[in-house]
């Protein structure tokens, strides 16, 4: 059986950044078929200012750089690709691709299942709950898994596509997932529909805006604070105002596997695969050095709390907060933002969750 472990990857590097977008598209065999019955030949209109003959139109709506192989703009292009970067024709982005209205409904018991393909088969990824614990954290934007038959292998959440290797992967969901939106205040994400610092409450609620995006993933969904307007727009993924924008992300909220659920029967060798051995909290010291949280008797940073307590917590609810001291001072650490912060000072220090 081969082993492997996993870290989070808040900033993927630009050399990974620059690669197509391979995840699946209910679109991409639409293209392809449209290639054989016009030839291949695109509409210039669609490739400068835009067709007014839609679906009428008896030419490719399609990038034609694409065609040819030599887009700059790659996974960034706003025009349709055959193969790989954003597939949108018209009102198609990336915000459509991350809808799971169209995607394939499990059907063996589980709540969700993470796979991946590398050109034969989509394959199921053993304990694949590591992977939805991490997917279902705001903050984490990428998740990296070590040791596979593909060697290490980067999913960028976000986009949901795998970095630099010819694999694909997807989330199948059973259809009861409950999806949870926040955006950015400082460095936080902030769940909508929450209290405010003042105790206000939130004047929207996250069903409210996931109503919205799954009738429509193009479009927006507008509420008012006092006399002031907002908008979330799905396309950019940002929280539009006057005075500013903030991102915004949409994640499920974490369920357990229920235990027993039947495997799929198309699964392959990667099934096998197990995704790390043990998990170790660590925070992040004044130097930049990362160190394991454990008890430090006799020493200026004893600790109440171990890795092995911190991880039952975060088993729990990766979406909540414990608190623990350290030489009689209390500290809270927040697993939505993955810090941790002096109650007294208000100092933070970022946090992290590896496999070793």
């Amino acid at each position: 059986m081969a082993s492997a472990h996993i870290s989070d990857q808040e900033n993927p590097s630009e050399s990974e950044s620059d690669v197509s977008d391979e995840s699946e598209s209910d679109g991409h065999s639409d293209i392809e078929a449209d290639c054989q019955v016009h030839g291949g030949e695109p509409c210039k209109y669609y490739n400068s200012r835009g067709c007014r003959d839609g679906e009428r139109c008896p030419y490719l709506h399609v990038c034609k750089y694409a065609l040819k192989g030599n887009c700059r703009h790659g996974s960034s292009c706003k025009l349709r690709h055959p193969r790989g970067g954003r597939a949108s024709s018209g009102a198609s982005n990336r915000a459509l691709d991350r809808s799971t209205s169209s995607d394939p409904k499990l059907t063996d018991g589980r709540c969700y299942q993470w796979q991946l393909n590398d050109g034969n088969d989509w394959m199921d990824v053993d304990n694949d709950h590591i992977i939805e614990a991490q997917y279902s954290l705001p903050h984490t934007k990428s998740i990296k898994i070590y040791n596979t038959p593909y060697g290490a292998v980067s999913i960028d959440f976000n986009k949901m596509r795998v970095y630099g290797k010819s694999l694909r992967v997807r989330r199948l969901d059973d259809g009861n997932t409950v999806w949870i939106w926040y955006c950015t205040l400082g460095r936080k994400w902030i769940k909508y529909g929450d209290k405010d610092s003042k105790g206000n409450p939130s004047p929207v609620k996250c069903s409210d805006i996931e109503e919205k995006f799954k009738s429509n993933p193009t479009s927006s969904f507008t509420f008012n604070i006092g006399a002031d307007t907002f908008e979330i727009r799905f396309r950019d993924m940002r929280q539009v105002g006057k005075k500013r924008n903030r991102k915004v992300t949409r994640r499920p909220l974490y369920r357990q596997q229920q235990a027993g659920a039947r495997v799929s029967q198309a699964a392959s060798t990667l099934q096998s695969l197990s995704l790390g051995t043990k998990p170790q909290w660590q925070f992040e010291g004044d130097s930049g050095a990362w160190h394991e949280f454990k008890h430090r008797s006799g020493t200026s940073t004893e600790c109440s709390v171990t890795s092995e307590d911190i991880e039952r917590k975060y088993q729990q609810n990766p979406q909540q907060s414990m608190i623990f001291k350290v030489k009689g001072h209390s500290y809270q650490l927040d697993f939505g933002a993955m810090i941790q912060t002096n109650l007294k000072t208000k100092h933070s220090r970022n946090i992290r969750r590896v496999l070793v």
